[in-house]
Protein backbone atom coordinates (compact mmCIF):
# COMPACT_ATOMS: atom_id res chain seq x y z
CA UNK A 1 0.00 0.00 0.00
CA UNK A 2 2.93 2.53 1.07
CA UNK A 3 4.64 1.52 -1.91
CA UNK A 4 1.79 2.22 -4.43
CA UNK A 5 1.02 5.55 -2.60
CA UNK A 6 5.04 6.24 -4.00
CA UNK A 7 4.74 4.59 -7.21
CA UNK A 8 1.31 6.12 -8.86
CA UNK A 9 2.91 9.68 -7.59
CA UNK A 10 6.70 9.31 -8.92
CA UNK A 11 5.07 7.93 -12.43
CA UNK A 12 2.24 10.84 -12.36
CA UNK A 13 -0.65 8.70 -11.99
CA UNK A 14 -2.14 10.38 -9.52
CA UNK A 15 -4.48 13.37 -10.38
CA UNK A 16 -2.62 16.76 -10.08
CA UNK A 17 -4.60 18.51 -8.33
CA UNK A 18 -5.10 15.93 -5.75
CA UNK A 19 -1.37 15.58 -5.76
CA UNK A 20 -0.69 19.43 -5.36
CA UNK A 21 -3.38 20.69 -2.77
CA UNK A 22 -4.19 17.34 -0.96
CA UNK A 23 -1.39 15.73 -0.62
CA UNK A 24 1.67 18.41 -0.72
CA UNK A 25 -0.45 21.59 0.91
CA UNK A 26 -2.26 19.55 3.15
CA UNK A 27 -1.39 16.69 4.19
CA UNK A 28 2.17 17.52 3.84
CA UNK A 29 2.23 20.91 5.77
CA UNK A 30 0.52 19.31 8.16
CA UNK A 31 3.44 16.77 8.82
CA UNK A 32 5.57 19.40 8.73
CA UNK A 33 3.92 21.32 11.29
CA UNK A 34 3.40 18.47 13.75
CA UNK A 35 7.01 17.42 13.28
CA UNK A 36 8.27 20.95 13.78
CA UNK A 37 5.93 21.50 16.67
CA UNK A 38 7.12 18.12 18.69
CA UNK A 39 11.05 19.52 17.82
CA UNK A 40 10.33 22.40 19.76
CA UNK A 41 8.53 20.19 22.61
CA UNK A 42 12.18 18.58 22.50
CA UNK A 43 13.86 21.41 22.75
CA UNK A 44 11.96 22.73 25.34
CA UNK A 45 12.92 18.97 27.49
CA UNK A 46 16.64 20.44 26.92
CA UNK A 47 17.08 17.17 25.32
CA UNK A 48 20.01 16.51 22.64
CA UNK A 49 20.14 19.45 19.26
CA UNK A 50 20.89 16.71 17.10
CA UNK A 51 17.76 15.20 18.21
CA UNK A 52 15.61 18.39 17.93
CA UNK A 53 16.96 19.23 14.34
CA UNK A 54 16.95 15.22 13.35
CA UNK A 55 13.08 15.80 13.87
CA UNK A 56 12.47 19.08 12.76
CA UNK A 57 14.25 17.98 9.21
CA UNK A 58 12.59 14.63 9.35
CA UNK A 59 10.11 15.21 6.64
CA UNK A 60 12.14 16.83 3.97
CA UNK A 61 12.95 13.80 2.41
CA UNK A 62 9.29 13.64 1.78
CA UNK A 63 8.86 16.94 1.00
CA UNK A 64 11.72 17.20 -2.06
CA UNK A 65 9.66 13.53 -3.38
CA UNK A 66 6.33 15.70 -3.09
CA UNK A 67 7.74 18.80 -5.19
CA UNK A 68 9.85 16.65 -7.44
CA UNK A 69 6.57 14.23 -8.06
CA UNK A 70 4.20 17.52 -8.90
CA UNK A 71 6.67 18.40 -11.39
CA UNK A 72 7.25 15.13 -12.96
CA UNK A 73 3.18 14.94 -12.91
CA UNK A 74 3.05 18.46 -14.66
CA UNK A 75 5.01 18.04 -17.03
CA UNK A 76 2.42 15.10 -18.61
CA UNK A 77 -0.23 17.51 -18.17
CA UNK A 78 1.01 20.92 -19.13
CA UNK A 79 -0.81 24.19 -19.00
CA UNK A 80 -1.16 27.15 -17.38
CA UNK A 81 -2.74 25.98 -14.23
CA UNK A 82 -0.42 23.10 -13.78
CA UNK A 83 2.83 25.29 -14.29
CA UNK A 84 1.33 27.52 -11.28
CA UNK A 85 1.14 24.49 -9.28
CA UNK A 86 4.77 23.66 -10.52
CA UNK A 87 6.01 27.63 -9.46
CA UNK A 88 3.84 26.66 -6.23
CA UNK A 89 5.35 23.62 -4.81
CA UNK A 90 9.07 25.23 -5.16
CA UNK A 91 7.71 27.86 -3.28
CA UNK A 92 6.45 25.25 -0.36
CA UNK A 93 9.30 23.04 -0.73
CA UNK A 94 11.27 26.62 0.42
CA UNK A 95 8.81 27.55 3.03
CA UNK A 96 9.30 24.13 4.42
CA UNK A 97 13.03 24.02 4.39
CA UNK A 98 13.48 27.63 5.79
CA UNK A 99 10.20 27.28 8.28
Amino acid sequence: MVASFFRSRWQGKTPLVRLFWRDMLLVGTAINIALSGLALVLLGLKLPLWLVLTVHFLPVPYNIFLTLAVWRTVEKTGGAKASLMMLGSALWLIATAVG
